[in-house]
C-alpha cells in the first residue's frame, strides 16, 4: 500500500511541471515509511491531466474534478484523500504554500513547510531553511500524518518511467461552511513570451542600480537574446521599476536556473535566498564590495549601462 500521496497543481488543465519535483521527494521519502506513493490531481480537467500522471511510477492516480482554486473547497478534498497515508506533499509554490496548511488542520497533522532535503534519522526527518537560508534545520514530524511542502529548486523533475499507473476518483468529500462564504471573484493572468521564473534556464535580474523601470529595457534585451526570464529584486519592485510576479527573494520566487546573470543588485540576504542555488551566477555591479559577488561565479565590476550593453552586443555576434 502507498504512505505517500503527491498533490499535483493543476493550470489551464495540466499539471505544472514543479509538481514533477514534490513525485522526486516521493520517491525519496516512501522507503522510509515502508511504502509507495500516489498522485492526486485535482482541479479543472483533473480526469484528463491524470493521464500525464500514469507513468511516474505511482502505484495509483487519484482524481478529483473540482472547479477554480480555492482553498476552502480544495483543502477538505485533500484532505480526505489524505486519511491512511503518512505522507502529504507538494511542492511550495503559491498553491502549495496556501492549500498545505489548511490540509494539515483538516487532518490535525503536523506540517514541515519548504522542504530541501529528507533524510532517514529514526523515520524521515526534513531539512528545511531558517534564516534566509544561513541555517538549516532538521524537523521530525510526530503526528500519524505528516504534511509537507518540497521546495522546487532542491528536487530534480521527476522523468516519466515507464509502466502506466491505474485512474481510480478520490473520495468525495462534504463541502464545508468555509468553501460557502469563499468564491472566486476573477483572475487576472500575466501574459509573456517570455518563460515563467521557476521553470527559466536562464534569468537576467535587475535591482535598483537600474535607477528606473524605462532602464529595465537593457537586461530585457539580453534576457530575450538568451531565451530567458527577467527577475528582479524587492527592492526593485517596491520602487515600481517591476512589477510584483518578477520578483525573486525570500519573499518573492525560489528559482535556481542554468545561469542567473544579476545586474546592478547589491546581493542583500532577502536576495541571495531565493536565487543562490543557481547553476552558475554572473554578477554586474559597479561596488567591487557588493555582496553578490560573495556568490557570483563570474563578476564583473563596472558600470551595468556601458557592459550590459556591450555584452548583448558581442552576445549577438556569436549566436
Amino acid at each position: 500500500m502507498a504512505n505517500v500521496l503527491v498533490i499535483a497543481e493543476l493550470f489551464e488543465g495540466k499539471v505544472r511541471k514543479g509538481s514533477l519535483s514534490a513525485i522526486t521527494f516521493a520517491q525519496q521519502a516512501a522507503p522510509m515509511v515502508g511504502g509507495g506513493y500516489d498522485i492526486l490531481v485535482a482541479g479543472t480537467g483533473a480526469k484528463a491531466a491524470a493521464a500525464s500522471m500514469t507513468g511516474y511510477g505511482a502505484e495509483s492516480v487519484l482524481v478529483a474534478d473540482l472547479p477554480d482554486y480555492v482553498a476552502e473547497v480544495y483543502a477538505p478534498v485533500v484532505a480526505g484523500a489524505g486519511k491512511g497515508y503518512k505522507i502529504v506533499c507538494a511542492t511550495a509554490t503559491t498553491f502549495g504554500k496556501d492549500l498545505m496548511p489548511q490540509v494539515a488542520e483538516h487532518l490535525k497533522a503536523g506540517m514541515a513547510s519548504d522542504v530541501v532535503k529528507v533524510v532517514q534519522e529514526g523515520g524521515p526527518t526534513y531539512v528545511r531553511p531558517m534564516y534566509a537560508g544561513n541555517v538549516l534545520a532538521h524537523v521530525k514530524v510526530k503526528t500519524p500524518i505528516q504534511v509537507v511542502t518540497v521546495r522546487q529548486t532542491e528536487f530534480e523533475a521527476a522523468a516519466p518511467g515507464g509502466g502506466a499507473s491505474p485512474v481510480k476518483d478520490a473520495p468525495a468529500a462534504p463541502a464545508t461552511a468555509a468553501a460557502a462564504r469563499v468564491k472566486v471573484a476573477g483572475f487576472e493572468k500575466v501574459v509573456s513570451a517570455r518563460p515563467e521564473l521557476t521553470d527559466a534556464r536562464v534569468i537576467v535580474s535587475g535591482g535598483r542600480g537600474l535607477k528606473s523601470g524605462e532602464n529595465f529595457k537593457i537586461i530585457e534585451a539580453l534576457a530575450d537574446l538568451l531565451h530567458g526570464a527577467v527577475g528582479a529584486t524587492r527592492a526593485a519592485v517596491d520602487a515600481g521599476f517591476a512589477p510584483n510576479d518578477l520578483q525573486v527573494g525570500q519573499t518573492g520566487k525560489i528559482v535556481a536556473p542554468q545561469l542567473y546573470i544579476a545586474v546592478g543588485l547589491s546581493g542583500a540576504l532577502q536576495h541571495l535566498a531565493g536565487m543562490k542555488g543557481s547553476k552558475v551566477i554572473v554578477a554586474i555591479n559597479k561596488d567591487p564590495e557588493a555582496p553578490i559577488f560573495s556568490v557570483a561565479d563570474y563578476g564583473l565590476v563596472a558600470d551595468l549601462f556601458q557592459a550590459v550593453p556591450a555584452l548583448t552586443e558581442q552576445i549577438k555576434k556569436v549566436l
